[in-house]
């Protein structure tokens, strides 16, 4: 998913960029925000109730090997549907958009965002296989900034993940963030490192 000394390049920006806030910038880079079982059941469970209305319209096939092509349609069309990609494919994008943020949600509050000495933590969250990022601050930040600000951020973000180029593309999300905490959370002299600064990669 990413490479150790691409991991060590983000890492190093979020401890450059803490040096100039008292912020806190938290990287999660998940494979997927869920899972989707029940997608192909339900796909396959809808072909099979469609297939035996034609059958027994137009042809003359018995009931009983009607039911049997149907039952063959759905577990055929289950097991298809099951490959991750064509998975992912028939999830509609609202639900998608759901389960990454609430997969970040999770996420922010499992990281400890929420439990910074200013409320000043700040998650960037990918998750890849529903093309989602999301940034979430907590609200020591985001009373003070304005949400467009992040919406700009994140859409560089995917936008650069869909050219292939998703570590150059968190290089410049944390870089812009760390700009945005140093302005409204500038550090302090007893200011410590209250969170870890590696990227957390979720398999």
């Amino acid at each position: 998913m990413m490479s150790p000394d691409d991991q060590a390049r983000l890492a190093q920006a979020i401890s450059d960029v803490e040096d100039d806030t008292s912020g806190e910038v938290v990287v999660v880079l998940a494979e997927q925000a869920g899972h989707y079982r029940e997608i192909p059941l339900l796909w396959a469970l809808l072909a099979a109730l469609v297939t035996p209305w034609p059958l027994i319209w137009l042809t003359a096939i018995s009931t009983s090997r009607i039911f049997l092509i149907q039952l063959a349609v759905g577990l055929a069309l289950s097991l298809v549907l099951s490959w991750p990609r064509l998975r992912y494919a028939l999830v509609p994008r609202s639900i998608k958009r759901t389960q990454g943020h609430e997969a970040a949600s999770r996420e922010f509050l499992r990281r400890g965002l929420t439990r910074t000495r200013e409320k000043t933590g700040v998650l960037i969250y990918l998750a890849l296989a529903e093309h989602h990022a999301e940034i979430l601050a907590d609200t020591g930040i985001s009373d003070r900034v304005d949400a467009e600000i992040w919406a700009d951020i994140v859409a560089d973000l995917t936008g650069a993940i869909g050219d292939g180029r998703m570590t150059e593309g968190l290089l410049d999300a944390i870089r812009r963030t760390g700009a945005i905490l140093a302005e409204h959370a500038p550090p302090r002299l007893d200011d410590v490192d209250e969170l870890p600064n590696k990227v957390i990669v979720l398999m």
